[in-house]
């Protein structure tokens, strides 16, 4: 038996080496799932025949001298608010549209299949991307494989969770207020918030449509980079994307030296909250000192307008996905989970006047952090100030109480998760990493620079044995 890599990196280089085909990476996560998926609840559907078939195709082609990229042969899943070519996209509710997208890949998933990845399946979210988890709703009930008594984090629970515990080597997620970021860090994996309009999100149900990003959530910085080289650039079904907009080669930057780089590190809205982790303080500071030791200038910063512009990004989302789901909600309210009917029916709470005034105040913050970003070009901070929340207290406030992502979103920045180490109890945290608007490869850099010094991002789950294939 032959352990498998954990990286879609080293996966890419033992398949063009010979030691390992694309047939076997992607059998050996399937028998990853068959053995874990009953407890995590990472897929809504899978793919395993037409995921069989592209493995093959994907071997038969670099036998032939043809080879797409990094993510040649590379299994990856996708999150259930996306569409794919192969099933519906139910966004896990059963109010839905069979129809919406059918048969059709979003722009996003066809860039990933033409790069030559192999689509796994549809992946557990809360329901159309907000909520909580909701067991009266016939969707599997998302788990951490850190501590299954625990949340893995959501909106995209499963990629966050299947990731973590090589059920696949990549996936999408989206993030409207933190949801690739919140998994990423509450499943100890790498989670890329890119910056707002890289990446087209036609094909994918939206939540806020000023405030969604579709990302990828990987093992490593190194994967992330490569799957947003695929992912970027402009799509004409995405009005929201600047005209012309290209991506690069994130992989490019990743040299593991920070020479010359200011990175400002942010205490005040971030350390020292009421119920934080006992040991966040020591590790962020650990972490910082990771990112000095690899050549970065380290200095104070404050966020500028950080509660403010984090609470816009909370009334904000709402009242835009409640714009997307009035029809429905009119005419199937108990059709909706409970969690979904209370966070989306509060935006018909707000007048036209609060939602002016609540754009008026992301672009007062926006104005001011690029101000701040004059004077550095990194500003790094906690994910979330505690490990993976227990389901016995998961509700509205305790996630509330854990977040730092929802001010990213507002502005729009890039912004990365990667892991930072772990709690007395043995469960991952996470270092935010922000950047100036499409300096997306310069926040790789630095994530990428800090898993270079450090082995966070590559310990496992005690359920997730290393892989093996024949």
């Amino acid at each position: 038996m032959t352990e498998l890599p954990l990286t879609m990196t080293d996966a890419a280089t033992a398949l063009r080496s010979g030691e390992l085909t694309s047939v076997d990476l992607t059998e050996a996560c399937m028998a990853a799932a068959d053995r874990l998926d009953e407890t995590l609840g990472v897929y809504i559907a899978r793919y395993d025949e037409t995921a069989l078939a592209a493995a093959a195709e994907a071997d038969a082609e670099l036998a032939a001298g043809t080879d797409r990229g990094p993510l040649h042969g590379i299994p990856i899943g996708i999150k259930d608010i996306i569409a794919c070519q192969e099933g519906e996209t139910t966004g896990n509710s059963v109010v839905y549209d069979a129809n919406w997208y059918a048969g059709a890949d979003a722009p996003v998933v066809a860039r990933l299949r033409a790069a030559g990845a192999v689509i796994t399946g549809k992946l557990t979210t809360m329901e159309y991307a907000c909520g909580l988890p909701d067991p009266d709703k016939p969707y599997p009930i998302p788990r951490n494989p850190w501590d299954t008594t625990t949340w893995p984090g959501g909106s995209s629970s499963g990629s966050g969770a299947g990731v973590s515990a090589g059920l696949f080597l990549g996936a999408l997620g989206t993030d409207t207020g933190g949801s690739v970021r919140l998994p990423a860090a509450f499943c100890g994996i790498t989670g890329m918030k890119q910056t707002y309009g890289l990446v087209p999100k036609a094909g994918c149900l939206p939540l806020g449509v000023t405030l969604d990003h579709i990302g990828p959530m990987t093992r490593s910085v190194a994967d992330a980079a490569a799957m947003l080289t695929v992912m970027a650039g402009f799509d004409p079904s995405d009005p929201s994307m600047p005209p012309g907009v290209t991506g690069e080669d994130y992989g490019a930057a990743l040299t593991g030296d920070l020479s010359g780089l200011t990175i400002g590190v942010e205490r005040a809205n971030h350390l020292g909250r009421p119920g934080a982790d006992p040991g966040l303080v020591e590790i962020f500071d650990a972490a910082v000192a990771e990112l000095a030791a690899a050549g970065a200038t380290i200095v104070e910063v404050e966020i500028p307008l950080y509660a403010e512009v984090a609470a816009a990004t909370m009334l904000c989302w709402p009242v835009e996905a409640f714009v997307f789901h009035q029809p429905w909600l009119a005419e199937r309210w108990e059709d909706y989970g409970r969690w979904t009917r209370a966070v989306i029916g509060n935006g018909a709470l707000l007048t036209a006047a609060d939602y002016d005034q609540v754009l008026k105040v992301r672009r007062l913050g926006k104005a001011a952090l690029d101000e701040l970003f004059t004077s550095v070009d990194l500003i790094v901070g906690p994910t979330c100030a505690t490990g993976a929340i227990s389901y016995d207290t998961l509700n509205w406030d305790s996630l509330m109480h854990t977040l730092f992502t929802p001010y990213w979103n507002s502005v729009g920045n890039p912004t990365l998760s990667v892991p930072m180490g772990f709690t007395a109890g043995g469960l991952p945290l996470g270092l935010q990493i922000s950047g100036k608007p499409f300096a997306d490869a310069l926040v790789f850099k630095a994530g990428d620079a800090y898993q270079r010094r450090t082995g966070h991002h590559l310990a496992l789950p005690a359920l997730a044995s290393p892989a093996v294939a024949p």
